[in-house]
């Protein structure tokens, strides 16, 4: 199907242009309406020439009317209505005097004296020139809501993705800190070889921290290759005592999560299973589509909350050294999707911690740019960690 090489252009869009359209069809359409009424009711043609005046009177006169409403429209209710009510007294004074006398000299001097002539077109005038300063009026008011509407859409959506951007980046130092201080203990050591593999992973690891938009949505199998970059970094620290395991079906593969959500559960998993425990844990990840939503699931086999601290005080707490781990993802989550999504934590008697999201299930309906959506090369799989299996959700088998 053939596609316009154009797009309809608003019709307010220019508002001067459309002003000087409604002013030419209003008066216009008033034009023909008096000279057909004029024509049924057996006028003589020469009539219409008392017609073609009074229109070019209305239409002089709104359009004076218009640069003195547009002077009054912001100011105080008082001044602006009480000011119009006198200006538009005014105009429809002028406009009858100058009809009247148009008629009085087509008729070669009325039987009626004049001032019963004025009169009897003033209330004429009176709603012609009424009703359009009432529409002047309306216009622009819904004109100047529109706008406000707009500025505040443009300032919210500023103030959601600079908040998005200040959360996403509350990810990353404390894993930075981390990495550098595990290079720079490797080069003390003078265990140059495995400083440089670290570092090497760090820069791939930061460089798609770069080009991914803190605000933007990558596909749930673009965040588990990102986490696979930043869980052979972590490997490198723990070794074996760090296992993952990866389960996503095909279907959820496709779906859009927000960048970096899943990193901070990770984080927290290796911090409190991980390294709680001289054994270390497994920490693993779910993914599935359940109907119209996506659900999201990581837990790891660590201790879990320790005493009486239950998943609440997890949350208000951020359950992380950074103080910003479930609380930031809660946030996010806040900010992307409102209410309509799921948090939920759960902590089994004999250990370990889960936590599990849902969200609405989207994929992308276009291709991203490449900057956004760049392939990452898929890491081999290292002892320890199981490559992630992407399932069909109808066998459960591996695709």
């Amino acid at each position: 199907m053939a596609v316009l090489p154009f797009q309809p252009t608003p019709f307010f869009q220019d508002k001067n242009r459309a002003f000087w359209r409604l002013q030419l069809l209003g008066w216009g359409g008033a034009l023909i309406l008096r000279a057909a009424t004029s024509l049924a009711n057996e006028r003589g043609l020469d009539f219409l020439v008392v017609v073609l005046i009074a229109a070019i009177t209305g239409f002089s006169i709104s359009t004076v009317l218009s640069v003195i409403y547009h002077n009054l429209i912001n100011r105080s209710p008082l001044v602006t209505w009480g000011s119009t009510a006198v200006v538009l007294a005014v105009a429809v004074g002028i406009s009858a005097f100058v009809n009247a006398w148009t008629i009085d000299v087509y008729q070669g001097g009325s039987e009626a004296g004049f001032a019963q002539l004025m009169l009897g077109v003033f209330y004429i005038d009176l709603a012609l020139l009424g009703a359009w300063s009432a529409l002047y009026y309306a216009i622009n008011f819904f004109l100047q809501v529109e706008e406000q509407t707009d500025r505040l859409e443009r300032l919210e959506a500023q103030a959601t993705s600079a908040q998005l951007a200040m959360l996403r980046y509350q990810l990353n130092p404390h894993f930075l800190f981390n990495t550098l201080n595990s290079i720079s203990t490797l080069v003390l050591l003078k265990q140059t070889a495995p400083a440089n593999a670290m570092l090497t992973k760090l820069s791939s690891f930061l460089r798609h921290t770069l080009i991914t938009q803190p605000s933007g949505k990558v596909t749930v199998a673009q965040e588990v290759e990102t986490l696979q970059l930043y869980l052979e970094i972590e490997r490198m620290r723990f070794e074996e005592r760090l296992r993952t395991e990866f389960r996503v079906d095909n279907d959820a593969a496709k779906g859009l999560i927000p960048s970096f959500l899943l990193q901070p559960l990770v984080e927290n998993a290796i911090k409190y299973g991980v390294s709680a425990q001289e054994e270390g844990a497994r920490i693993s990840l779910s993914a599935k589509v359940i109907g119209s939503r996506l659900r999201l699931t990581v837990n790891d086999t660590g201790p879990g909350l320790q005493g009486n601290q239950n998943a609440a005080e997890a949350v208000a707490r951020g359950h992380s050294s950074t103080g910003v781990g479930l609380a930031n993802i809660v946030e996010r989550l806040k900010q992307a999707y409102s209410e309509d999504h799921r948090f939920e934590i759960q902590t089994p008697p004999d250990g370990g911690f889960t936590v599990i999201i849902e969200i609405p299930y989207e994929t992308a309906e276009k291709e991203e740019p490449a900057a956004a959506t760049q392939k990452l090369p898929r890491p081999s799989p290292v002892e320890g960690e199981e490559e992630a299996v992407f399932r069909t959700p109808q066998t459960g088998a591996p695709a």
